[in-house]
């Protein structure tokens, strides 16, 4: 595993952050939607950086299952709760990569009638794009390497690292189990 993004590079890019969003911001209430399970310790993050009111929601879309590799057919599996029309809307991403799944979550809000619809993605994996999508903020642009930490996972694993790390292609293969080793 190799550490790609410092965890005090990403407190003081998070903190820049929530001063953009306040700024582009100043007489609204944004409703951040967090796209789950991700996103959860950036929004976290996002919201104690943010200077003014704001409200939150999230939303889960899967498009990866149990792969390390994106199906591009993203599907909805929890919706918001709250109508969005004539709101201020911030779609929260812990990284984009094809572009697929923020599309989607595009579309489907943009159907919703918001006043506004914004897009932050603490990582971006721009040579991974295959549908171009806009980004209004963003944290970090990354390699194409599969990374994990800071709420981005591996077969649920690594989500508590505090930075973000790339793995090795030999760390996304699959691990024994305790019932397998051994086993004749």
């Amino acid at each position: 595993m190799e550490v790609l993004i410092g965890s005090d590079a990403i407190q003081s890019r998070v903190r820049e952050i929530g001063r953009q969003i306040a700024r582009d911001h100043p007489a609204g209430v944004p409703l951040l939607i967090g796209v789950l399970r991700g996103c959860v310790i950036f929004m976290a993050d996002l919201m104690k950086s943010l200077p003014i009111p704001h409200e939150i929601d999230f939303i889960s879309v899967s498009s990866y299952e149990h792969s390390s590799q994106s199906s591009g057919t993203p599907r909805l599996v929890k919706d918001i709760g709250r109508d969005i029309a004539g709101r201020d809307v911030i779609i929260v991403e812990d990284i984009v990569d094809t572009g697929y799944t923020l599309e989607f979550l595009r579309r489907t809000f943009l159907a919703r009638n918001p006043a506004s619809l914004k897009t932050v993605a603490l990582l971006d994996k721009r040579p991974r794009r295959e549908c171009p999508v806009p980004i209004d903020y963003i944290g970090f642009e990354i390699p194409d390497r599969f990374v994990v930490g800071y709420g981005l996972d591996f077969a649920e694993r690594f989500r508590h690292l505090p930075y973000v790390a790339a793995l090795s292609p030999e760390e996304l293969l699959p691990q024994p189990t305790a019932r397998s080793v051994g086993a004749a």
